[in-house]
């Protein structure tokens, strides 16, 4: 089973009102030794946002500003990019990556945690259980079981094509994860044993 960000969250999250200001803000992460606070919602249909210790230096300290004039709201990210529970860390951090966040709060209705990078790296299992080798694993019963479906249901079967669709998916989600192409995929090789599987492949769409 692949960790998912509930697994690893901190759910002792600490909330400041966007109409705090920056000094407030700045005495609670000193305080509570946080990086980031999540910004209450006004009503239950607001988003959260969030403000962390990098809009504050950049948005506040970089330009010589009061931080008891500035209010939280002025700084904040606003709706941030937030995080279901059941999302799987590696997912998680691909949103990071893809993003260029460093946390963000698990919310499924209401706020549960917040999720960050350290969280990751402290408590993923990506170390004992990387999902290449789980992966590699996956794809190999797939190859096996497309084989099987193929030399029963033919090699043009539209049985045959799906199964093979499924080992794409996932020898795809591999290269995906090694930032690389497959030199040649398992159906490839397929087809040059059984080159009218090819045709079959090419069903309507």
């Amino acid at each position: 089973m692949m960790m998912k960000a509930q697994d690893i969250m901190t759910t002792d999250v600490v909330t400041i009102r966007g109409s705090a200001t920056v000094a407030d803000a700045v005495d609670l992460m000193n305080d509570m030794g946080l990086r980031a606070l999540i910004v209450d919602r006004r009503h239950d249909q607001d988003a959260y946002g969030i403000v962390t210790e990098t809009d504050i230096v950049y948005k506040v300290i970089a330009y010589g500003k009061d931080p008891k004039k500035v209010r939280v709201y002025e700084i904040m990210n606003k709706p941030c990019i937030v995080v279901n529970p059941n999302l799987g860390v590696e997912y998680v951090a691909r949103l990071f990556a893809n993003t260029g966040i460093r946390r963000a709060p698990v919310i499924k209705d209401k706020l549960l945690g917040i999720i960050s990078i350290t969280d990751i790296l402290a408590k993923g299992d990506f170390l004992d259980k990387p999902k290449s080798v789980l992966l590699e694993d996956e794809i190999r019963k797939a190859v096996e079981e497309a084989r099987a479906v193929c030399a029963q249901k033919g090699p043009t079967s539209k049985e045959c094509a799906a199964a093979w669709d499924i080992v794409e998916e996932l020898q795809a989600e591999a290269a995906h994860q090694r930032a690389e192409k497959p030199s040649q995929t398992a159906f490839e090789e397929y087809c040059e044993e059984y080159p009218e599987a090819l045709e079959s492949r090419m069903y309507d769409s």
